[in-house]
């Protein structure tokens, strides 16, 4: 049986006090650690100041794992228009963290790279979210953090599978799991 929102409606069962608990359902579950775990990366990040919002920052992250992107590329792995896309890189640019270059295969295309100093910052915001994840991982008991990376491999396959949904996923992410 599903409830509304598509997860599954799990049985109740008595804990050894004799309440009823209701077993979490695995949907909500993830949802919950996912908003968990976007809070303890954006914590890691905001506590320090950046030059560059959020929105630059995975425009950043994209162009760092994609090389021969161009701005309508960007842009559709944004899922917005060109031009929004065209003056996000027109800021970086102007902070010197991306530069436009000519495709050595068709002038008439501009890819978009990161500089230098977009790199060390994306290593110093990658170096802090591994820290603070770290923090909560050491909190946890050893059978725990087996248990999650073998769920994670497990959904990172799972979501890279050639569906129509999950291809798009590693489309928008870059991110395989093998």
């Amino acid at each position: 049986m599903t409830d509304p929102s598509g997860g599954s409606v799990q049985d109740q069962r008595d804990n050894r006090r004799g309440h009823r608990v209701e077993r979490p359902d695995l949907t909500a579950a993830i949802d919950a650690a996912a908003e968990t775990l976007v809070g303890v990366l954006d914590s890691a990040v905001s506590r320090h100041r950046l030059s560059v919002s959020p929105t630059q920052l995975r425009v950043l992250s994209l162009l760092s794992i994609r090389p021969e992107i161009n701005v309508n590329g960007l842009a559709a792995l944004l899922d917005v228009v060109p031009s929004s896309a065209s003056r996000l890189c027109d800021r970086l640019e102007a902070i010197g963290l991306v530069r436009r270059t000519a495709d050595p295969r068709d002038r008439r295309e501009v890819r978009l790279v990161p500089t230098a100093a977009a790199e060390v910052l994306l290593a110093e915001v990658r170096s802090r979210r591994h820290e603070a994840v770290r923090a909560v991982l050491e909190r946890m008991p050893a059978r725990g953090r087996q248990d999650l990376l073998g769920a994670l491999v497990a959904f990172g396959q799972a979501a890279t599978m050639s569906d129509s949904g999950a291809s798009a996923t590693v489309r928008r992410t870059g991110i395989h799991f093998d």
